[in-house]
């Protein structure tokens, strides 16, 4: 399965990438599996996408949680937590 990814503010800082098209292996059905399967790429990967860090996601510009499933050609972003003032 192919899918988009796009990445904003500091997640996008550390990982020195706006967006990227992967090809997901078997076994990476939610977007909970895709976060851990991208932090495993390690360094600043396994820092911005930690497992407890505050991030947001978003699956074909919905917000999701982890347990939505992924789907062939579909967007997932990840960003952290906005606050306005």
């Amino acid at each position: 399965m192919k899918i988009e990814l796009r990445y904003f503010a500091s997640v996008r800082e550390t990982l020195g990438l706006s967006q990227e098209t992967v090809d997901l292996p078997e076994g990476i059905v939610t977007v909970g599996d895709l976060r851990a399967w991208l932090r495993e790429r390690g360094g600043g990967w396994a820092d911005a996408l930690a497992e407890g860090r505050a991030l947001r996601m978003a699956c074909n510009h919905a917000m999701t949680d982890a347990t939505v499933r992924l789907t062939d050609g579909c967007e997932v972003a990840f960003f952290p937590p906005v606050t306005g003032g």
